[in-house]
């Protein structure tokens, strides 16, 4: 036997080679590594910790890559990424260059989706499955639903769908007390086991179809037994009949942290013909004491001791100024609320939930429902604020257009996480927003470069903004070189060099960037920087500003296409400027890195604005 039973593990097929008296340490490797690992690199460890048997009973059970695994929220995938050939790259999880900290197919054939935002793995898993029947692929496919995942929308829109198939399709509610409530009982317990043992499967199915055909009275009698049974199943299990009505084989609830049962149950689960859905119960930080104790605030956390438990401390940010804004603007102004989806401490608004619990809402991972209900508070006359990371957001558009923006109704958005996100990746960059946002109408768009700031545009938000009122802002805290700025409530400052014809505009935590490399470069080639707070619409006065310089660079840490830059360079052909106009944005899917290796990647920092602002004007390098 090797030193470790994880060293040996290659794929999957190792796993399918132990014993099953060696699944047991295995699992305890698994645990001990994604502890050690997430505790020096951060990342999503309550959850991780949580599926370990499960991930292990998959590729006990299944062939991957041939049977398709599709994790939702995709970061349950750590035990998953230790099993399938990447153990040894483990430690460069979530660091620039390394293994993402979610599924990603570019990356090993045993990840089937991108799931970084949660809900869609039932209506991939569909599609998948689909498309093997219409192959006549043989294989499985294996939609695992988890941490809050059902919570949103799209996952029913997937089991009403998939449902009504006849694929290999399974699905498994991870109910980690982030779902639905357990089932409880003596009974309930007894049938569970019973419902799971596979030669049970094959004996209901052969007693039912021999019932229904008995002469003349076997097909009434056999849909008799049916109702009975399910009006049986319904009180005993209250949940399952939803999932039956929807076309599933309802499996369980099973004891998510026994290997034997999952083991057991993953088998009846493939010799039903038709789409299954097993209940699988996990504990969120099963296995280690901290995150068992909080498996909220171990949910997402950055680097800690691992003995003690202790995170790591680390300096307040934009997310706790917006949350710490709101609570004393909450105290003058009992119409103010605030709303968000399942992002209560991510979002800052812990210590509002606990100060106002009423006027806090919790909506679930439910962005959609958050902004329209956001618009029927206004309807109401309350003054809501909806926290969200720019990233989610992005499924808001249809609900800020046609149920928000057409009414003209005031709501605000506190838009966490603007800009380049450290650590998460592809999938949670927020540098979208800006450009969806600019198209609808009756909206306006505020980015604060300070703490300051940022509470002063709150309160324009709130309280002079008609329509939607954006306000965005990054991760993290506020550029050191920014602490003394004072905010002038002013939709623009210009900082005037009288010697320059470069003019730089920027907005956000850029225009700390800005101001260094103005500063770097004052002897050789001075410039004047333009800093937005309102980025949408754009001041009048901005245009006739930057008309009057023969160069403009505009630095921007959004997405090129559709941003303020690009929407800044159209305004000026409109008036023939013709100067150089040079937008510096981010036209590339940024990876997962940390906030200075991103702005790094796409020219953002410090040395890229001194690059583009000098090299370019004189034809060479600094």
């Amino acid at each position: 036997m090797p030193e470790s039973i994880l060293s040996g593990i290659q794929s999957p097929d190792d796993v399918k080679r132990l014993s099953r008296e060696e699944l047991e340490p295995l699992c305890e490797e698994l645990r001990q590594t994604i502890v050690n690992t997430v505790s020096a690199n951060g990342g999503h460890l309550s959850s991780n910790l949580g599926v370990v048997e499960l991930t292990v009973a998959l590729h006990r059970q299944f062939t991957a890559p041939g049977d398709k695994i599709i994790w939702d929220v995709g970061h349950q995938c750590y035990a998953h990424k230790l099993l399938t050939g990447r153990r040894d790259q483990f430690s460069t999880l979530r660091k620039t260059g390394g293994i993402s900290g979610f599924p990603r197919p570019s990356e090993s054939e045993y990840d089937t989706f991108v799931a970084g935002h949660s809900s869609t793995s039932i209506s991939a898993a569909n599609g998948v499955a689909k498309a093997k029947a219409l192959t006549g692929d043989p294989g499985y496919v294996v939609a695992v639903v988890g941490d809050g995942a059902m919570t949103g929308g799209l996952a029913y829109e997937g089991l009403c769908n998939a449902g009504r198939s006849h694929d290999r399709l399974i699905v498994i509610l991870n109910d980690n007390r982030m779902s639905i409530n357990q089932s409880v009982g003596f009974m309930a317990r007894h049938l569970s086991r019973l419902r799971l043992q596979p030669r049970y499967v094959k004996t209901k199915t052969n007693f039912g179809n021999g019932i229904a055909r008995i002469p003349l009275i076997g097909k009434p009698l056999h849909r008799l037994m049916l109702r009975a049974k399910s009006r049986l199943k319904n009180w005993m299990y209250h949940g399952s009949s939803l999932f039956e009505e929807m076309g599933y084989y309802y499996l369980g609830p099973v004891d998510g942290h026994n290997l034997r049962d999952l083991i057991r149950a993953l088998q009846t689960a493939k010799n039903i013909a038709r789409p299954v859905l097993l209940h699988v119960e996990t504990v969120k930080g099963y296995g280690y004491q901290p995150a068992l104790d909080n498996p909220d605030v171990y949910h997402g956390i950055s680097r800690f001791d691992v003995e003690s438990g202790a995170p790591q401390a680390g300096k307040p940010g934009f997310s706790q100024a917006a949350g710490d804004c709101l609570c004393r603007l909450a105290e003058q102004d009992k119409r103010i609320c605030t709303v968000t989806a399942a992002m209560t401490g991510g979002t800052g608004l812990a210590a509002f939930a606990e100060r106002y619990p009423k006027r806090c809402f919790d909506v679930g991972i439910a962005e959609e429902h958050a902004v329209t209900f956001a618009s029927g508070l206004a309807v109401g006359g309350a003054l809501p604020v909806f926290a969200v990371y720019s990233t989610f957001l992005q499924r808001t558009y249809d609900q800020l257009l046609n149920d928000t923006a057409i009414m003209n109704n005031h709501i605000v958005l506190a838009i966490d996480r603007a800009g380049i996100v450290p650590d998460d990746g592809e999938t949670h960059q927020g540098v979208y927003d800006v450009p969806f946002l600019s198209t609808i109408p009756n909206t306006t768009v505020l980015a604060p470069s300070t703490y300051a700031v940022l509470e002063l545009t709150l309160k324009q938000a709130i309280y002079e903004t008609p329509g939607i009122a954006a306000v965005r802002y990054p991760k993290g805290c506020e550029p050191q070189s920014l602490t003394t700025y004072q905010p002038d409530g002013q939709p623009f400052t210009l900082f005037r060099d009288p010697l320059a014809s470069t003019l730089v505009i920027t907005y956000g935590r850029l225009f700390g960037n800005a101001l260094q490399a103005a500063k770097r470069l004052r002897a050789k080639h001075p410039v004047s920087i333009l800093k937005l707070t309102r980025i949408h619409p754009i001041p009048e006065e901005v245009l006739s500003i930057a008309a009057a310089y023969p160069r403009v660079i505009f630095f921007e840490e959004g997405a090129r296409a559709g941003g303020v830059a690009q929407q800044l360079g159209a305004a000026l052909l409109d008036l023939r400027y013709d100067g150089v106009y040079d937008p510096v944005a981010i036209d590339t899917i940024v990876p997962h890195c940390s906030v200075e290796d991103g702005l790094k990647l796409t020219g953002l920092d410090v040395d890229g604005m001194v690059r583009r602002i000098f090299g370019e004007a004189t034809g060479r390098a600094e």
